[in-house]
């Protein structure tokens, strides 16, 4: 069995270790998996045109595993996977352009909110907080700004100040937080929507001399090295390679006429000081729980 596996781009590294999850889950089955991401990282167009070159393939590839890289702009080609009658399982943001098989991920909103709450606890209710967000369109980003925001809301006395668009990329978050830090009083923290822009928010307030609690999203290994060192405060684990790992999983066990669950959502975990030698391994050798054991836990 051949599975198509989409992912958003080839610079976050939670993305590549979703395409290790899936990879790691089709093994467990003898299949094959391919995979299909854009060079422009995030760019819908691109998308479509790689489920295009999929679709085109002979023969076809017998399921796809598909995490859009926008909420609505890449629903024709989605619908055209459907038309084609080849199975799809979502993951990381959901689909409603066409019937899917399953749909596994976790609450964008709910993790926000946590990482937001222990940070705004983590500076007893008081200070002036720097939001760096991913793309200005993307699902995730737009839901973690929103658990931010609905965070910030429960505690008087933090002042988001500014908001920075890092577009998920390192070298972004870091340049245009140097940027803002040059004509800004230095925050207390910053509020990061995931890990790998987090590291660049770290370098920016290196190259300033500034010193502000970082947290972000992910759980990627440069994050849990930066907490570990003290470096960055905690981040919230957003496990991509985990949710890949279902979602390939679950494509393979519906091949097989097995029934799979319609929506598995992970939950959330807050990764800090005091637990982050548990994720501190490559993504090679983190474990993974498969469906069988997701099944046992319920």
């Amino acid at each position: 069995m051949k599975l198509a596996v989409f992912t958003k781009n080839l610079t976050n590294p939670a993305y590549g270790a979703a395409r290790l999850g899936a990879e790691r889950a089709a093994a467990q089955f003898g299949d094959e998996v391919l995979h299909f991401v854009p060079h422009k990282g995030d760019d819908p167009e691109e998308q479509s045109a790689l489920i295009d070159e999929a679709l085109a393939l002979q023969p076809r590839p017998d399921a796809f595993v598909l995490s859009p890289v926008h909420a609505s702009k890449v629903n024709p080609a989605i619908r055209r996977i459907a038309a084609a009658g080849i199975p799809m399982i979502g993951f990381v943001n959901p689909i409603e352009a066409a019937p899917m098989v399953g749909y596994v991920s976790s609450d964008d909103y709910a993790l926000a909110l946590a990482i937001a709450s222990y940070l705004f606890t983590h500076l007893q209710g008081q200070g002036r907080v720097l939001v760096v967000t991913g793309p200005e369109e993307s699902y995730t980003s737009l839901e973690r700004l929103r658990g931010f925001r609905a965070a910030a809301s429960q505690y008087p006395g933090i002042e988001l100040v500014g908001q920075v668009a890092g577009d998920y990329v390192r070298e972004v978050a870091r340049e245009r937080t140097v940027q803002w830090l040059r004509v800004n009083p230095a925050p207390a923290a910053c509020l990061v929507a995931n890990d790998i822009m987090a590291i660049g928010v770290l370098d920016a307030l290196d190259a300033a001399g500034q010193v502000a609690a970082v947290v972000g999203v992910n759980a990627i290994p440069q994050a849990i090295e930066a907490i570990a060192a003290g470096r960055m405060l905690a981040t919230a684990d957003f496990n991509a390679m985990q949710m890949a790992y279902l979602a390939a999983e679950c494509a393979a066990r519906h091949l097989r006429g097995e029934a799979v669950p319609a929506v598995i959502e992970l939950p959330v975990q807050i990764v800090d000081g005091g637990n982050c030698q548990q994720w501190a391994l490559p993504y090679e050798q983190r474990p993974v729980i498969t469906l069988e054991q997701l099944r046992s836990k319920t």
